[in-house]
C-alpha cells in the first residue's frame, strides 16, 4: 500500500503520471528549442523539418523500456505508435473530413522504401546493437534528402511559416478552452512556454531561457518514463499481457493521441500536405532512429508475433495509405479500412 492505494492503482497512476509528464515535457521541450534556436538566429526552416518528423515522446518510453530489461515493451511502441498514425490519424481525417492532396513521388517512393531496412535487419531473429546503430545513422541522409526535396520542389509539407500559422491557430482555440475550463474548475497543464519567457524575461536573454527550459523539460522526461516503465511494469504482470502487445496497444495509444492533432487538425483546415508531411516524417523516423535507439540500448528480439502480427499490419495499412497518396484522395472508405485495419491490430495483440 503506498497513500492509501492499493498495488494496482499504484501502477496504474504511476504509469498515466508517467506519460502525462513525458508528454508535457515533450511539448514544453520542443516549442523551447523551437522559439531558442529562432532567437539564437538559427535556421527555422530546416528546425521544422527534425521536429515535425522526430516523435521524442515515444523513443524516450522506448529507450527507458528497454533500459529497465523490457525490450519488448520498447519494440511494441515503435510499431504501436506507427499504426496509430496510419490506422487512426489518417483514418480519422479519412473519415471526418476527406480531403485531397497531391504528394510528391519522391516521397512516397522514401516512405515506401525505407522499411525494408529495418524489415531486412530484422530477419535473422534479432536487432541487435550493431544493427541499431545502422538504423540510427540512416535518419540523418533521410533529413538530408528531405531538406534538398523540400528546398528545390514546389510542394513545402514541412514548411515553417505554415507550421506557425496553425500553432497560432492552435494557441487561439486553446486560450478559449483555458477560459471554459476555468468556468468548469479544470486544471489546465499545458505551459505556454513562449508567452512565459516574453513576459519575464529581458529580450537579450531570451535564446539562454528557452535553452534553460529545454534542459529543465529534459530532467522531466526523464523522471516521466521512469515512472511509466515502472507503472508498465505493475500493468503487464496485472493483466498478464506481453509487454510487446501492451506497448502496441495502450502505451502507445496514450503516448500518441497528440497525434490526431498533428495530422486531422491541418486536414480540417485546408492544409493537407501539413498532415501527410507528419505522417511521412513520423514514419521514416519509426523506421530509422526509433527502432536504432531503442536496439542501441539493448538488443530487440523479431520473431514470434513481430514478424506474424506486426510486420504484416504495418506493411497492409502503410501500403493502404501510400495507395490513397498516390491516387490523391482519402476518403470516407480508406478512413473506414483504416480504422477497422487499426481495431484487428488490437484485437491480433491480445489473441495471439
Amino acid at each position: 500500500m503506498v497513500l492509501g492505494l492499493s498495488g494496482p492503482l499504484v501502477s496504474v497512476v504511476l504509469f498515466l503520471v508517467g506519460v502525462v509528464v513525458v508528454i508535457v515535457s515533450v511539448e514544453a521541450f520542443i516549442e523551447a528549442v523551437a522559439e531558442g534556436a529562432l532567437a539564437l538566429g538559427v535556421s527555422g526552416f530546416f528546425l521544422t523539418v527534425v521536429l515535425a518528423g522526430t516523435d521524442l515522446e515515444n523513443v524516450i518510453l522506448g529507450v527507458a523500456a528497454a533500459y529497465d530489461q523490457l525490450p519488448d515493451l520498447a519494440l511494441g511502441t515503435v510499431f504501436g505508435e506507427a499504426l496509430f498514425i496510419l490506422g487512426a490519424a489518417v483514418g480519422i481525417a479519412g473519415v471526418l473530413v476527406p480531403f485531397e492532396t497531391d504528394v510528391p513521388r519522391n516521397y512516397l517512393g522514401i516512405t515506401l522504401l525505407a522499411p525494408f531496412l529495418f524489415f531486412g535487419l530484422a530477419l535473422d531473429g534479432t536487432l541487435s546493437r550493431f544493427d541499431g546503430a545502422v538504423l540510427t545513422a540512416t535518419f540523418v541522409p533521410y533529413l538530408a534528402v528531405i531538406y534538398m526535396l523540400e528546398r528545390y520542389t514546389d510542394t513545402r509539407y514541412l514548411s515553417a511559416e505554415e507550421v506557425e500559422v496553425m500553432e497560432r491557430e492552435r494557441e487561439r482555440e486553446t486560450d478559449a478552452e483555458e477560459d471554459e475550463d476555468a468556468d468548469d474548475g479544470w486544471v489546465d497543464l499545458d505551459v505556454d512556454v513562449d508567452d512565459l519567457v516574453e513576459d519575464h524575461v529581458p529580450e537579450r536573454h531570451e535564446g539562454a531561457a528557452f535553452l534553460g527550459i529545454a534542459i529543465l523539460a529534459t530532467v522531466g522526461m526523464t523522471v516521466g518514463s521512469e515512472l511509466a516503465v515502472e507503472g508498465a511494469k505493475g500493468l503487464l504482470t496485472l493483466l498478464g499481457v506481453t509487454g510487446l502487445a501492451f506497448g502496441a496497444t495502450v502505451m502507445s495509444f496514450i503516448a500518441s493521441l497528440e497525434e490526431l492533432f498533428l495530422t486531422v487538425e491541418p486536414v480540417r483546415r485546408g492544409r493537407p500536405h501539413i498532415g501527410v508531411g507528419n505522417v511521412v516524417g513520423s514514419m521514416l523516423f519509426f523506421v530509422s532512429a526509433n527502432a536504432g535507439l531503442i536496439a542501441l540500448v539493448h538488443p530487440l528480439d523479431t520473431t514470434g508475433a513481430v514478424m506474424t502480427v506486426h510486420w504484416p499490419f504495418f506493411f497492409g495499412t502503410l501500403l493502404v495509405v501510400a495507395a490513397a497518396f498516390y491516387r490523391g484522395k482519402v476518403g470516407r472508405p480508406t478512413g473506414v479500412l483504416l480504422l477497422g485495419a487499426y481495431v484487428v491490430y488490437w484485437v491480433a495483440n491480445y489473441a495471439v
